[in-house]
């Protein structure tokens, strides 16, 4: 991997249990790195995927609102981080309701160096995974600022809380029922 991280940031990305990715600040925000519980979650290898803008998950799935909340964000240097569900396809064409996070990686000059993100599948969960998917989270950010840190990174924002679990899966399988005709071909 050609990316001006430090090895043990990379390391610690790559054996994270939790599915993540970083993208470049460069136009388009192509994806530089993806871990392997990513490639697990999406059936994408990193070949398939990294030098590309993560969207192409989106196929033609109607998430208008949720891609202008991922617009608003990478287009307001100030907002710290984002949080939505977004329809989004595995490689064999399968839709699920990604519970997308996405935060920025500062250098300490205050300028973005990397988007990171994580992903989670709420279409098919159960509320418990949910709330276990936001311990781990939570745990893989507090443990990445420090990592971060002694290279001159900066993790922004903090990660926003699920006020009812069982709310956000109900919302991901009418999503998922709102695809209707769309295949993901």
């Amino acid at each position: 991997m050609d990316i001006e991280l430090p090895r043990s940031l990379i390391d610690y990305l790559v054996q994270s249990r939790v599915a993540l990715a970083l993208a470049s600040v460069e136009e388009d925000n192509p994806l530089l790195m993806v871990n392997p519980a990513f490639c697990d979650l999406t059936g994408y290898d990193a070949a398939d995927v990294v030098g590309k803008n993560c969207r192409l998950l989106q196929r033609d799935a109607p998430n208008d609102e949720q891609r202008t909340r991922l617009r608003e964000f990478l287009t307001r240097p100030r907002q710290p981080n984002v949080r939505t569900a977004i329809v989004n396809f595995r490689k064999d064409g399968t839709p699920f309701v990604n519970l997308l996070y996405m935060s920025r990686l500062r250098s300490l000059n205050g300028a973005t160096s990397f988007i990171f993100a994580s992903q989670f599948d709420v279409s098919r969960s159960q509320p418990e995974l949910l709330a276990d998917y936001d311990r781990d989270l939570g745990a893989v950010l507090g443990r990445l600022a420090p990592i971060a840190g002694e290279a001159g990174i900066v993790v922004e924002g903090t990660l926003m809380t699920i006020a009812n679990s069982a709310a956000t899966v109900a919302q991901a399988k009418l999503m998922l029922d709102d695809l209707n005709g769309v295949t993901g071909d």
